[in-house]
């Protein structure tokens, strides 16, 4: 009698191969990615655009001032409300609810008559944007569940904050040399219109499986955590550390104190603080705060260099941008396949290290005026950017419950926010400070001139046109070497906070033996 071999089954042998990824994944991908792009080009397209709201609606500086700022405020204040009410209600709803209001509102923010009214849109603008950072990439998570393809899909969805960011400058820079300064807004409403018709049709819904009550106290206590802290980094790098910067910052330390221990005594808790215990969650944060950092203070200063010190078009200057937003773009989709041979604990660090060098590269600007050299720094901090955003926002995502995946996201856009918040408050207050201390202006200059002069290169170039003659030429240099000798200084500094984070980072992601 023979006796036959056993074989065992294929799917005994080796590990099924994931399924093919469908024309509906792909779609669904590319409408999570527009608004992402939306809401970060938002926060950066007005920079090209501000001298021409200033002549067209004549805004005080304050309300100049909150034109920018109350964006981002409202946005960062509401962010973890919003990732609650997404694993609520759902997280598709939630994001159409905040497409269709944040195209309207674009519209009505273009068309505004007065400061007072484009601020009111503004602040509106941010409502909206808070609903859709939070379900974009908690619903990557449904609409990819193998691991292997959601992290390609999450390093995709990555580039689309950072390359909005650059994205902003760029449309600003070549709209407002053919349109007026309402156009920036447009743009939102033909992608808007877009999301909304494809959106219902490729994304399918997903909310937390038993969502709790409503804490409305802690919706409050969040709001008035975020928004005081972030005013208060704003006004004290703006006007120093005067009463409403301490009283804000007041706010937000006793506002957060009693919002932490709420959330401790909660069953079921607005924000999930159990998730920062572990170590890749909160590595993961950190660094994606850094990364923002590195390349929102970096956004800052090469603006104003290509266009005040180099001499470049606001749409040439924009143009510059392009390499930083490529080198994100490739090095984010790089990070899938690095991943594969090298572990978190490497790769985040060294991404991180990359844009440090960056910075480093940066620091020679003050040489000469170099476009060339910025442009190699920015590639460099782009680049870091890329690789280390991907793979935390992919830790940050695979390390919650599938249930709170909206929260955890939104704690992954808040510390964006703050990461922006902060390059660009920390770094823009040493490059003022530099700035200040180097310029010489000459003793013709009268003291309104003298005064424009030392609050801005803007406004030092205005007063050497006005001036004239030899002490204008003399001003204008001296406010251009003194504005470079700021980057050079910024630059050092971002370069050192920066490194030193991929060190702290580093650590934090180190295996943990034994455990």
């Amino acid at each position: 009698m023979s006796t036959a071999t056993p074989t065992r089954a294929p799917d005994e042998t080796a590990p099924a191969a994931p399924p093919r990824v469908t024309a509906r994944q792909w779609a669904g991908l590319a409408v999570l990615v527009l608004p992402t792009l939306l809401v970060a080009a938002n926060g950066t397209i007005l920079s090209f655009a501000l001298p021409t709201i200033s002549t067209s609606l004549r805004p005080t500086a304050t309300q100049l001032l909150w034109v920018v700022d109350v964006y981002p405020l409202v946005l960062a204040g509401l962010l973890v409300a919003m990732g609650f009410l997404g694993d609520r209600i759902g997280r598709r709803r939630l994001l159409l609810v905040g497409t269709a209001g944040f195209g309207l509102v674009s519209a009505v923010a273009a068309l505004a008559p007065t400061a007072g009214a484009l601020i009111a849109a503004r602040a509106v603008l941010g409502v909206f944007g808070a609903m859709l950072m939070p379900p974009t990439l908690a619903l990557l998570r449904s609409v990819f569940p193998d691991a292997g393809q959601r992290r390609l899909a999450v390093a995709i969805w990555a580039t689309g904050f950072s390359a909005g960011a650059a994205l902003g400058p760029i449309l600003g820079g070549v709209l407002l040399e053919r349109f007026w300064w309402g156009s920036a807004f447009l743009v939102a409403v033909p992608v808007s219109a877009l999301i909304l018709l494809v959106g219902p049709r490729v994304l399918p819904e997903s909310r937390e499986s038993a969502p709790g009550p409503v804490d409305l106290l802690s919706v409050v206590l969040s709001l008035t955590t975020m928004v005081p802290f972030v005013y208060a980094i704003k006004t004290a790098a703006e006007h120093g550390v005067s009463p409403v910067a301490v009283a804000s910052a007041v706010v937000a330390v006793v506002s957060g104190v009693a919002f932490v221990r709420r959330q401790l005594g909660r069953a079921r808790p607005l924000l999930d603080l159990s998730l920062f215990r572990a170590p890749v969650f909160s590595a993961s944060v950190a660094a994606n705060l850094m990364g923002i950092f590195a390349f929102a203070g970096l956004l800052f200063f090469t603006s104003q260099y290509l266009q005040l010190v180099v001499g470049l078009s606001p749409l040439v200057a924009a143009l510059h941008l392009l390499p930083s937003m490529a080198a994100t773009i490739v090095t984010g989709l790089l990070a899938v396949r690095l991943s594969r041979r090298w572990p978190l604990h490497v790769l985040v660090p060294v991404g991180l290290a990359t844009s440090a060098v960056g910075y480093g590269v940066a620091t020679q600007l003050g040489g000469g005026p170099e476009a060339g050299l910025l442009v190699a720094a920015s590639v460099l901090v782009g680049a870091g950017v890329g690789l280390a955003e991907t793979l935390t926002n992919d830790a940050i995502l695979t390390s919650a419950p599938a249930d709170r995946t909206g929260a955890a996201s939104a704690v992954s856009e808040t510390a964006y926010e703050l990461g922006a918040v902060l390059g660009t408050a920390v770094l823009g207050s040493v490059l003022g400070a530099v700035y200040r201390a180097s310029l010489e202006v000459p003793a013709s200059a009268d003291a309104d001139a003298a005064d424009a002069a030392t609050q801005t290169l803007g406004g030092a170039v205005e007063a050497a046109g006005a001036l004239g003659g030899a002490d204008g030429a003399a001003l204008l240099a001296s406010a251009q070497d003194a504005f470079a000798a700021g980057v050079d200084a910024t630059a050092a500094i971002g370069a050192a906070v920066v490194l030193a984070a991929a060190a702290l980072v580093a650590l934090a992601l180190r295996p943990r033996h034994g455990r």
